[in-house]
């Protein structure tokens, strides 16, 4: 189930700044977070949904790409935002 206008605008604002502000960095990986989580629950109920599988990859790999961009430009940034969405423990 893709996420809704709904949710991504308000994904988008809590993280990003404004709603129309879709290229920020940190909106990005919280979308990228978003459908990660829901690819994973459905994974779950799932097991054997290779490409599925092979696509929450890709996602997982793409927000680890912007993630180290957005540590090397902005520490304090990824820091506040790595905080806010409970990635590393």
């Amino acid at each position: 189930m893709p996420l809704t206008k709904e949710k991504k605008a308000a994904v988008i604002t809590q993280f990003g700044g404004k709603a129309t502000n879709t290229g920020s960095i940190e909106g990005q990986i919280a979308l990228l977070t978003e459908r990660i989580a829901q690819i994973s629950a459905h994974l779950q109920a799932n097991k054997k949904d290779y490409s599925t599988q092979r696509g929450l990859m890709q996602l997982v790999g793409k927000r680890k790409r912007l993630l180290a961009y957005l540590q090397k430009n902005n520490l304090t940034g990824y820091r506040a935002l790595i905080e806010k969405l409970g990635l590393r423990k």
